[in-house]
């Protein structure tokens, strides 16, 4: 049976993981894969959630199979967190929601709903969008198409091709739009372009599907839930994915909320019984244990606000390093202007050189990122930054 199977090149960035394990350089710089480093390189646990783990050891009396929907106090904590505590859909009771697998399950769980609805649908992605984003939304069996996003020649978006292309998306088609610090580009939709993302899908018919998996790394945890929260208020029915990953640290916990903003609490009833049973169809019953850490922190006032400080941190310490490598490029005489670096936002940024650069700056000074030229700003620190932006300028030259 299995002799038939062709042998698969390796995953992009967990490929470049290995290499870089291999890397003779002393002064190589790992930009790649999309995890928090601090200043020392570490992906430390959160203090809020090690404090949350202490609690749940200390609490947690059974291991029986949690509800199929999952941990309802992550469920509303996340609800909340997202929308707000007096947004109209959750006082209406028209959001369905499911705990799932990372945000991962999440677009999976949310792409089958999607094709439960309407086989014939279109998802259309940003160009480009996260890599996983094709085989998640395509192995359901949806037709994906792009829409144009980034601007190569200026790091910012092309805002006005988009919004044409969205003018002509069919009535009933998905819309996946990054809730925030968009992956991979980090180049995000202002207030006033949201508004006209909302104008647009009134006008059409499109349904937003919003991936959120950065919360709070771009301007604020509120801030940037903007674009969500609009549309969510302004429209009949909003797909979301959202990751506790990045912001909580629970990289390795897997742990996603999946959930439909509905017309009505009739529909949201039904909504909740089909997601259900898709989950199940999947992996049968949810994980318990991440959900129920980020159930202790946002359901403690002292809790959330030790972990919104730490959220705040890790921010304001991803703005700074932009900062810091576009001053010093400007500095050393780089042949190009970078400051659109200090505009974008969250973990990643596109650094807008070619693949061949890309591959120099692996070979000839050992600092690794992948070829569309992404870059995980999180591993930028005080100490690699004058190499950093030496190499970057040595391979424009």
């Amino acid at each position: 049976m299995f002799e038939v199977l062709p042998l698969l090149p390796a995953d992009p960035i967990l490929g470049l993981s290995a290499a870089f394990k291999l890397e003779k350089n002393p002064n190589k710089v790992d930009l790649g894969v999309g995890v928090y480093k601090n200043e020392q390189g570490q992906t430390v646990i959160l203090d809020s959630v090690a404090k949350a783990q202490q609690i749940l050891l200390e609490k947690e009396d059974s291991k029986t199979y949690i509800t199929p929907q999952g941990v309802q106090g992550f469920i509303d904590g996340m609800l909340t967190l997202l929308l707000g505590a007096d947004h109209t859909a959750l006082k209406d009771n028209r959001v369905a929601a499911v705990q799932a697998p990372g945000g991962c399950g999440a677009l999976r769980i949310l792409s089958e709903l999607i094709k439960r609805c309407d086989e014939n649908a279109t998802v259309w992605v940003s160009d480009p969008t996260w890599a996983n984003h094709i085989p998640l939304i395509g192995s359901a069996g949806l037709e994906i198409k792009t829409y144009p996003y980034f601007d190569q020649s200026t790091g910012g978006i092309k805002f006005d091709e988009m919004a044409e292309c969205l003018n002509q998306v069919k009535k009933g088609d998905v819309v996946l739009l990054h809730g925030c610090c968009h992956n991979p580009t980090g180049a995000d939709l202002s207030q006033e372009q949201w508004q006209q993302v909302l104008e647009i899908a009134q006008k059409t018919g499109f349904i937003p599907f919003i991936d959120t998996a950065y919360q709070g790394f771009g301007d604020g945890l509120d801030e940037d839930a903007y674009g969500l929260r609009l549309l969510a208020s302004n429209l009949p029915e909003v797909i979301v994915a959202a990751s506790c990953s990045k912001n909580f640290g629970l990289y390795r916990e897997r742990v996603g909320l999946a959930a439909m903003i509905t017309s009505s609490d009739k529909v949201r009833e039904a909504t909740q019984s089909q997601i259900q049973y898709i989950a199940r169809g999947i992996y049968s019953m949810p994980p318990s244990y991440g959900g129920a850490l980020v159930d202790i922190i946002l359901n403690s006032e002292e809790m959330k606000k030790q972990w919104q400080g730490e959220v705040t941190d890790m921010r304001t310490r991803m703005q700074s390093l932009r900062v810091l490598l576009a001053d010093k490029l400007r500095e050393k005489g780089a042949n190009r202007d970078f400051s659109f670096i200090t505009r974008q936002k969250g973990m990643f940024s596109y650094l807008c050189i070619t693949p061949e650069q890309v591959r120099a700056m692996r070979t000839e000074h050992g600092v690794y990122f992948v070829e569309s030229s992404r870059v995980n700003v999180a591993g930028i620190s005080l100490n690699n930054a004058d190499y950093l932006a030496d190499s970057l300028i040595n391979v424009l030259k």
